[in-house]
């Protein structure tokens, strides 16, 4: 079962800054993605679009901003109303409009270091994790800013 913050998520890792690599750019691959979410693909261009305009409002410094229109409904359930979409740009904004309710927008981070930008949902108490992975992007970039300390020094 995903989540709201998993969905946001894993949509704004269809693009992997590291590897080079762009799901987008492989329709068969989107489209199974989509699937694989019970949603259908939206056109790549669109994807894309909704895609970088929501990783720059998170913080991606390679993308500018920009305002994207999304089309979604709400439906009478037996919980409640609730925000519905059935492609993957609505079902996206959908779930990122319900974490913005709840407060968890702020939550939704991009890593700082250059080579990696994963995006990533800041579970941590008081919100202030930083990098994606400590292990990996925190430690090389500490030990990048140790080596210029000790070189300078």
């Amino acid at each position: 079962m995903h989540t709201d913050a998993s969905l946001v998520v894993e949509f704004l890792n269809t693009v992997n800054v590291e590897e080079g690599a762009d799901l987008l750019e492989h329709p068969g691959s989107w489209r199974e993605w989509a699937a694989g979410h019970a949603l259908t693909a939206n056109p790549a261009a669109e994807a894309r679009a909704a895609r970088d305009a929501l990783r720059a409002s998170i913080g991606d410094p390679r993308l500018p901003g920009g305002s994207v229109d999304v089309g979604t409904r709400i439906s009478l359930t037996d919980a409640g109303p609730a925000l519905m979409a059935d492609d993957v740009v609505g079902a996206v904004f959908a779930a990122c409009t319900r974490l913005v309710v709840r407060g968890d927008w702020i939550r939704l981070k991009i890593c700082p270091a250059d080579t990696c930008l994963w995006a990533f949902y800041d579970e941590s108490r008081n919100r202030s994790r930083t990098w994606c992975s400590m292990r990996v992007c925190g430690n090389r970039e500490k030990a990048r800013g140790w080596r210029a300390r000790a070189a300078t020094g």
